[in-house]
């Protein structure tokens, strides 16, 4: 079935790339430089009750992440309310808990699978392979309302994207309220979640799944926070812009730059060992991703790819090798040989490694 799957999205894919409009009139450029966090993520052999409240002694085991920052970082105010997160992971379950700091805990949306952020909502983000393609997005907000979606490709990419009918079978999620719900009157201390999603979900966009030790994820989260008024003892959306709270910070506001989010390393012990070159084989793809940004619009600008790095602004890294570029009328290969690994990425903006 998982095959089959891959096949139907494979054809959909191919079908949508070639199509003049599935391109934007430009793609928005991260304006901060590459940086993402990285977290070491325990094995617990207690399976975790979820009921929202991060009591559990395998909790108190792990660190919390730092701090959420604005998703643009550096180039924006730190946020008003304090966000952490914590993860877990067992045979079983990617577990995940975030405590949120909120004087007004306030919810609207009850019906699964509405746009959550359009309450204050919590939010994960998983691309299992870091091909920046077939990922996870899941939401919740303080009713324990949750919104699913599977990821076939980035809204800025070429092809179909979100598939919004696929639910995460299995999901365990809880909210706990330090305060009172949906009640103006008072001051509340904040909100927390637990969230544990299945492996047997996320196999279906992993090289492996449950991860072995060493595996490396990449990750992010992201918490939604609107301005309100109190009118009439209720809460009133402001119109203007939310606050877009993350993890590892985007550089732009846009979740949807799988290549910016952070590094979620499984560990079961001390004496765990990364998986080899996994870092520098993620500096090298960074390096194409910048080849794919200048491409993109190289390709809106002149109607077309070119092979020479110049011509579309791109400065090459010392670093690595340069990028050897193939070319077509309307498709492109770019490709970093390192090592003993050849490291490519394509039009659609899909990266791989393969080993020589």
């Amino acid at each position: 079935m998982k095959k089959l799957l891959i096949v139907f999205i494979m054809i959909i894919a191919l079908s949508c790339i070639f199509a003049e409009e599935a391109w934007t009139d430009y793609i928005p450029l991260p304006e901060l430089g590459y940086g993402p966090l990285k977290y070491q993520c325990q094995k617990t052999d207690v399976a975790l009750n979820i009921d929202g409240k991060i009591d559990e002694k395998a909790w108190d085991k792990v660190e919390w992440t730092e701090k959420f920052v604005d998703i643009e970082g550096s180039l924006k105010p730190e946020p008003t309310y304090k966000t952490n997160v914590k993860m877990l992971w067992d045979d079983k379950y990617f577990y995940f808990a975030c405590a949120m700091v909120e004087p007004h805990i306030w919810a609207k949306l009850k019906e699964r699978d509405s746009v959550i952020f359009f309450d204050n909502d919590f939010e994960i983000f998983i691309d299992p392979d870091s091909d920046t393609k077939n990922y996870y997005e899941f939401e919740m907000n303080a009713f324990n309302t949750v919104w699913d979606l599977l990821l076939i490709s980035a809204y800025r990419d070429p092809g179909p994207n979100a598939i919004d009918s696929w639910d995460i079978q299995g999901l365990k999620s809880a909210v706990h309220i330090d305060g009172t719900l949906n009640d103006p009157s008072d001051i509340d201390n904040g909100w927390s979640v637990e969230v544990a999603i299945p492996w047997k979900v996320l196999e279906e966009c992993a090289q492996g799944a449950p991860p072995k030790p060493g595996d490396v994820w990449r990750v992010n989260f992201s918490r939604v926070e609107w301005d309100t008024d109190i009118v009439d003892g209720d809460y009133i959306k402001r119109k203007a812009p939310e606050h877009n709270w993350v993890w590892s910070a985007q550089g732009l506001i846009n979740m949807h730059y799988p290549e910016l989010w952070g590094f979620v390393e499984f560990h079961d012990g001390p004496k765990t060992v990364l998986k080899k070159d996994y870092y520098i084989l993620e500096r090298i793809k960074w390096q194409l991703r910048r080849l794919y940004y200048k491409q993109y619009t190289y390709r809106l600008k002149n109607k077309q790819y070119t092979d020479i790095p110049v011509e579309m602004g791109l400065i090459v890294s010392r670093e690595f090798p340069p990028p050897r570029i193939h070319i077509t009328p309307n498709w492109y290969e770019a490709t970093i040989t390192w090592e003993e690994y050849i490291i490519s990425i394509q039009a659609d903006g899909k990266v791989w490694v393969k080993e020589k």
